[in-house]
């Protein structure tokens, strides 16, 4: 019996590679040194590394320990919000364009939403930075999702 791909797996690999190579430390450090935000390539590449995570803070402030804490839990929460957004609507569509726009669509949710939640983790929380954070993660859904999109078009219908 060959092993077909559903939507909703086709969705959370996306969404999983999406963040883990894009938002590594490497791929982020080497973007923000050789790319200018100036450019619109260097501002794409710049979205792409929103979901950053680390495996240490820069300083040991209790500053940078929330940001790394919000950062790295930002990008965990991004990968499971996506992946039960999908898996819920992924009987919904049958493949191809429903699941384009579906899989666009749970990485601009799934990103302002965990952005919005993490917010709070941070030094002094406020409202308007979790919607300021939340506008930022939408902003990488937008251009971003559209990756995940494509990844979870390929996918094929459950049952």
């Amino acid at each position: 019996m060959a092993r077909t791909r559903t939507v909703a797996g086709a969705g959370t690999l996306g969404i999983a590679a999406l963040v883990l190579i894009g938002g590594s430390q490497p791929i982020t450090e080497w973007v923000n040194k050789h790319t200018s935000a100036d450019t619109a390539w260097g501002w794409f590449l710049r979205v792409l590394t929103w979901p950053h995570w680390a495996f240490g803070p820069d300083d040991n402030t209790n500053s940078a320990m929330r940001r790394l804490l919000a950062a790295d839990l930002r990008a965990l929460l991004l990968i499971l919000f996506v992946a039960l957004i999908v898996a819920f609507a992924a009987k919904s569509v049958t493949g191809g364009g429903g699941a384009f726009l579906l899989g666009w669509a749970a990485v601009i949710f799934g990103s302002a939403l965990a952005a919005f939640i993490t917010a709070f983790i941070l030094s002094s929380p406020s409202l308007l930075t979790a919607f300021q954070l939340a506008a930022a993660g939408s902003t990488y859904g937008l251009f971003a999702g559209w990756i995940v999109g494509a990844i979870t078009a390929t996918g094929k219908a459950a049952g």
